[in-house]
Order: structure tokens, then sequence, then C-alpha cells
């Protein structure tokens, strides 16, 4: 019997529920995968994957980072991600100030009482890992520092999924995205206007105050669209890679109880465990980037003027890079290539030390609150979403 023909839809049903056997195929047969009808490429090999992320001079981000948007003739919104050097580098190192280890460590303890508030409240017997934990702290974290008032706080995290939200089959924003996208963007705008009247001690206020080169070397303040476009990109980063990741978290312990049970005999394994997290299912599955010029990777070129999935996800279980690449194990060798789970390269995570301290301190709390739980796998609900990856439901009771 012949396998079925090799086909990689970014917004088919089939990929939404499991991306990892269409991975495997693409690493196998196809390196440099190429779709005839929707004229893009796409890499999954590790070697390939992050020679495309460090290559910033031919795999261009200035056009976006999805298929859509690359397509698009109006481009993408002012934002760090949608950048490429020199302009990048000179928002990165202002923005870097704000991820500084003093930065993030002085967010631990904000952390560590959204995570105990929001555990205090569910029910043992019947609660939802994202709905009710993974979902809500990791906004009220990266709100907070950027300067959003609290009443404000869910609300973005609610844009966000809907800006990301992707029906099978579509590939271009819809009516609810592009709503959604406004909506958050109007009120960053408005926020940050207030804030040019009355200065707070949050980043809104510092991204006001702060000067960059501009294009003929002067320095230069950030007009209000640029900042609004900064903020509303680390809410939805801040957000939702830390939900995600927790939310599959819970799924993969459930299924790997042995790999708990590490946790519990030995919390100093908890940093490891993130990083396996990261590697195995990764909440970002893959950026899109658009080829100013020829581009060479080891596994061959790919010509000029295209959209090129870089695909992390798939890159992360390349057995040619690690060892047992579909196992997940939370012990094993670190050292064997780059994890790829919060990027490489220049455009690696800006809030990727935030967002591991995140998971750290949510699985340590998920040990004392659950050190045997059963996840109702028939409850499980995958996200179907623009190069977001996890579960918008994860039902789980706490065993006595």
């Amino acid at each position: 019997m012949t396998a079925p023909e090799l086909r990689f839809d970014p917004v088919s049903q089939d990929y939404f529920d499991n991306p990892y056997e269409i991975y495997r195929r693409m690493r196998d047969e196809a390196p440099i995968y190429y779709d005839a009808e929707e004229d893009f490429y796409a890499l999954t090999r590790h070697e390939d994957v992050a020679a495309a992320l460090k290559d910033h001079e031919a795999f261009s981000s200035a056009r976006g980072c999805d298929l859509g948007m690359v397509r698009s003739e109006d481009g993408p919104v002012k934002s760090i991600i949608f950048m490429d050097p020199p302009e990048h580098r000179h928002m990165r190192s202002l923005l870097n100030k704000a991820f500084t280890p003093r930065a993030i460590q002085s967010q631990r303890e904000t952390v560590i009482e959204l995570v105990e508030h929001y555990l205090s409240k569910v029910d043992p017997d019947n609660f939802d890992v994202v709905q009710d934990f993974s979902g809500p702290f990791p906004v009220e974290v990266i709100t907070r520092m950027a300067g959003v008032p609290e009443e404000f706080r869910q609300q973005v995290r609610h844009w966000i999924d809907k800006g990301l939200e992707r029906k099978p089959g579509q590939i271009e924003w819809s009516d609810e995205n592009m709503q959604a996208n406004i909506d958050s963007g109007v009120y960053y705008y408005g926020l940050v206007q207030e804030r040019r009247r009355n200065p707070q001690d949050d980043m809104i206020s510092r991204l006001i105050a702060a000067e960059i080169p501009g294009e003929n070397g002067e320095m230069r303040k950030l007009d209000d669209i640029e900042i609004t476009g900064f903020t509303s990109l680390l809410g939805g980063a801040g957000a939702e890679t830390v939900t995600k990741l927790l939310g599959s978290a819970v799924v993969e312990f459930a299924r790997h109880p042995e790999q708990w049970q590490m946790l519990l005999d030995d919390r100093n394994l908890i940093p490891d465990a993130v990083e396996e997290l990261l590697r195995y299912v990764g909440p970002v599955q893959y950026n899109v980037r658009y080829t100013v010029k020829e581009a060479h990777v080891p596994s061959g070129t790919i010509p000029a003027h295209k959209p090129v999935f870089l695909m992390k996800a798939a890159a992360n279980r390349d057995p040619r890079a690690f060892d047992n690449a579909e196992t997940f194990d939370i012990t094993r060798d670190r050292t064997q290539a780059q994890n790829l789970g919060l990027g490489y390269g220049i455009h690696s995570c800006l809030g990727a030390a935030l967002a591991r301290t995140e998971t750290a301190i949510a699985l340590e709390h998920l040990l004392d609150f659950m050190p045997r739980f059963e996840v109702d796998f028939s409850g499980l609900q995958r996200v179907n979403m623009q190069n977001v990856a996890g579960y918008h439901h994860v039902p789980v009771k706490v065993l006595r």
C-alpha cells in the first residue's frame, strides 16, 4: 500500500489535530517542501531551520510572520518581530531593558502571587487547567509589566485568542480576526496617549521616554503607533506561550506519569522539564519568513521572493539532531542540539527567561496541588490557531 501524497496545509484540520506525523514525513521525504498551489516553501530539518533563523539577510521578517501577512500588499504593523537589522537591533536593545535578569527576578513574587491566587480558586475534583489556571495568570504578568489596568488584563487575552484563531482552510485574516486586532490596537493606542499625559512606572511610559537612532543617525523618540505595536505584541507573546505550554505540559505528564514522579522526587529537575516541554510540545510551531534573495540551507536552495515556513516544532523533533527525538524525556542530554522552542538568532524570544520562570513556578505549585491527577482525555480540545499549538480545554481531576 502506498503512502498518501504528502501535503502540508497549515490551516487544515489534520494539521491542527496532529502536526507531528506530517512533520515526520516532511523531514524524511521533502526537507525543502514546496507547495505549488499556494507558492510557499517549508523547512523541517533542524539544521535547515536553525540556519534559516540565523540568516536574516536572506530570510527577511519585514513582511510579517504568517502566510497571510507575507502575501499582503499592505505589510504588517510596525513591530519588532517584523523588522530586519539595523532597525531591529535598535529596538531590541531598547526592549531588552525590560527583560534583564534583574527585571525578571523582580517579577518572581508577582508570578507566585498570581499562580497561588488562581490555583486557590479551582475545584480539585473538576477543573480546566487552561481556562481556570494557565490562561488567566500569564497575561496578568505581562500586561501588569506593560501598564494595563487590572480591569482590562483578561480582555487582552481574549483579543489575542480571537486574533490568532483560524478556521480550517482559512489563510487570510477573517473579519473577526481583524476586529480583535483593531480593538486591541485601539485600546493600547489610547493607553499610550494616557501615559503621555500621565507617566507611570511601567513599560509603556519607559518606551515613551526612550530614544533610538533614526534613519539619519540622529536620535528620535518612538511614535504612538510604534509603541502600540510593541505593547500589543508583547501582550500576545507573553500570554500565549506560557498558557499553551502549561496546558500541553499537564497532558504530557498525564501520558508519562513516570516523568511526573521524577519531578515529585526531585524538584531540581524542573528547569530540565521546562526545556523538554519547549522542545517536545513548544507552543510556537513555525514562523514564516520571506526570501529577499536566493537562500541557501544545508538541504538545498530556495529561490528569491518566496514565503518560507521555518518549522521550529518539526526541527525540535528531528532524529538527526536529538536521540530518541519523538520521546518525551525530561532527563535528556540538552547539549545535543539547539532547542528552537523559543526561537534562535536575532528574533529569539525577548521574554524567554520570563516564560521559563513562569512555567517553572507554575510546575512547582502544580506538583504541590496535584501530586496525583488524571486528565479527561475525551474532553481535550486543541486550538485552531495561526502558528500556535496547544489546548483550549484540559479537564483535570486531582486524585486523593
